[in-house]
């Protein structure tokens, strides 16, 4: 949720670089967007409140970032992130086999022979999504293209990209760095991220080697694939991970999940169009999706790692709807400046609170926290016995289940620790 001492944040969309009569907004008309100025200064916007169930609170300012697809044209998509948080994450893989696989995750190298490799590794496996939304020919309006990019992580034709790239277009095209094009189709979109699978009619196509986010360190050399600006396709980038955790609340096309946690922060050059790209490590496996930028300062940018992707994308290979556990509460998470400032006994786990504003409760009602009896102030701090911290978030021991799965929470109510039992539902669309 936002922090109401932020100040207001702009919206932000690049000089048009083609076609610039293009001017009508592809996903939202209600909210347009001036282009950017000749210093990539936003001229306006504004911030939509945040405060959605199941997400942490972040709490520190509040600045503007873009999205990473490449409008053809002045509109586009716009995301707004407020920075807070500090969670990192390690989540359990898809059984073996079911991916791409590779090796796990380590520590990178600075080495550029390593960087070669990665980018001849990946590279193959990164297309450009484009997508066209619907044509009225008695308007007389020329159709809004927008370009992003996207992953092969299997080689039947499926392709991970962001919700932001193909939420609105009416067709997709998806192009091979080979030359070869396909048509594609929306497999389904994440209740939890900003992320989407795309199915193409093929075969044998270059699929990426996934990683193990999880390994990740802030300093490692991780390197960046896209098609920036929708022109300048299977660029590639380096730089490594500025930081890990951060939290963020989006307000990007409707459809496509507002609040962003546990991202991925690195300077690696990303740019429009970047959007759904590949952030690799030095051992050439796929280790986030890039998906927004900071857009009032230079090396500011974020990837959802690829862990928190790895579910969504198996349901997909066995034809699963895509589907996420849901809890129903609203949540800190707690650390020792914050149970300071809360006179708290304990400095980890997940504190139930309401919404900065009070219009939003700490626990949903209807839902499985409140079929379980859970209350504000109590403080979650183990799933399963797996301790609730920096290292291991809610979020992410939740990612672990399915819906309809029973899990043991431990929590700590009034200086007692009690033992709860809660049955997980599945995560409604929009929050």
């Amino acid at each position: 949720m936002s922090d109401p001492r932020a100040p207001q944040a702009s919206f932000f969309s690049p000089e048009p670089h083609y076609r610039p009569a293009w001017a009508e907004h592809l996903d939202d008309p209600t909210q347009p967007a001036g282009p950017a100025s000749a210093t990539g200064t936003p001229t306006r916007g504004s911030i939509r409140p945040g405060g959605q169930p199941g997400a942490p609170l972040p709490i520190g300012p509040m600045f503007a970032v873009a999205l990473l697809s490449a409008i053809l044209g002045s509109g586009g998509t716009y995301l707004l992130l407020a920075s807070g948080g500090q969670i990192e994450q390690p989540v359990t893989s898809p059984p073996p086999g079911a991916l791409a696989s590779a090796t796990p995750g380590v520590p990178g190298t600075s080495d550029g022979s390593a960087i070669v490799s990665a980018a001849a590794t990946v590279s193959p496996a990164v297309v450009t999504i484009t997508s066209v939304a619907d044509f009225d020919p008695s308007s007389g309006a020329v159709p809004q293209v927008g370009v992003g990019s996207g992953v092969i992580y299997d080689a039947g034709g499926w392709i991970l990209t962001n919700c932001h790239v193909v939420k609105g277009g009416a067709s997709l095209e998806v192009a091979l760095q080979d030359g070869r094009t396909f048509s594609g189709q929306v497999y389904g979109i994440d209740t939890l991220t900003d992320l989407a699978i795309v199915k193409v009619d093929a075969t044998g196509l270059p699929a990426a080697p996934m990683g193990d986010s999880g390994g990740l360190q802030p300093g490692q050399q991780v390197i960046a694939i896209g098609s920036p600006l929708g022109t300048y396709t299977n660029s590639v980038t380096s730089g490594i991970v500025s930081a890990l955790g951060r939290s963020i609340v989006a307000q990007g096309p409707e459809g496509c999940n507002d609040n962003l946690n546990n991202l991925i922060q690195t300077d690696a050059a990303i740019n429009f169009g970047n959007s759904g790209g590949a952030l690799v490590d030095t051992g050439s496996r796929v280790v986030g999706i890039n998906t927004a930028i900071a857009s009032r300062a230079e090396g500011i940018g974020f990837a959802i790692p690829v862990n928190i992707a790895k579910p969504i994308m198996a349901q997909a290979l066995d034809g699963q709807p895509l589907a996420r556990p849901y809890i129903g509460i609203r949540y800190l998470a707690l650390d020792a400046q914050l149970a300071a400032e809360r006179e708290l006994s304990i400095d980890f786990g997940a504190l139930i609170a309401d919404s900065p504003d009070g219009r939003q409760p700490g626990v949903v009602t209807g839902s499985p926290a409140d079929t379980a009896g859970l209350r504000n102030g109590d403080v979650i701090t183990a799933i399963d016995g797996t301790r609730i911290d920096s290292r291991t978030p809610l979020e992410d021991l939740l990612a672990q289940h399915a819906p309809g799965d029973t899990i043991t929470l431990e929590v700590v109510r009034d200086g007692r620790t009690l033992t709860v039992s809660l049955t997980l539902a599945t995560r409604p669309a929009g929050l």
